[in-house]
């Protein structure tokens, strides 16, 4: 699976107009499921981000996890992570097929909560519009098959 989490003092998605999910600070994190990937990647990332210590402590280092600041995650499905830029035009063939990328994406969500962490999403494969905080600016690309 492929992420890119971002520290975020405020993020949201809507869809349609209606807000579909809304956090404080915490994390923003795009999410990709790639082929061949399965529950033990979910599993992996999940715990990763959960522990992962990019928030700020009482002497200005990155020491902190989402959970120690009582932080929130907003997940977003991005299937535009798994993009193959060898032309101009990005081709997306290494990315989960739809089915199989939903079930994955929620299950992701689902072990995040599992972890502690309360978790807001966008609706799986709708068009989205994202707004958020970069604070910091703090950006982690994160693959699992790395």
């Amino acid at each position: 699976m492929r992420a890119v989490v971002q520290r975020v003092t405020h993020a949201k998605v809507t869809v349609d107009g209606q807000v579909t999910g809304e956090i404080g600070a915490g994390l923003m994190i795009l999410i990709c499921a790639m082929q061949g990937d399965s529950e033990t990647q979910a599993d992996q990332l999940a715990a990763k981000i959960a522990k992962l210590r990019i928030f700020k402590d009482d002497a200005d280092k990155m020491n902190l996890s989402v959970r120690d600041i009582g932080g929130a995650c907003l997940v977003v499905s991005q299937f535009t992570l798994a993009a193959d830029l060898r032309g101009n035009r990005p081709g997306f063939s290494t990315a989960a097929p739809p089915t199989e990328a939903q079930r994955l994406y929620e299950y992701f969500t689902a072990r995040l909560r599992e972890e502690g962490l309360p978790t807001a999403n966008g609706i799986f494969g709708a068009d989205m519009d994202v707004e958020l905080v970069n604070q910091g600016p703090v950006t982690i690309w994160m693959d699992t098959a790395t």
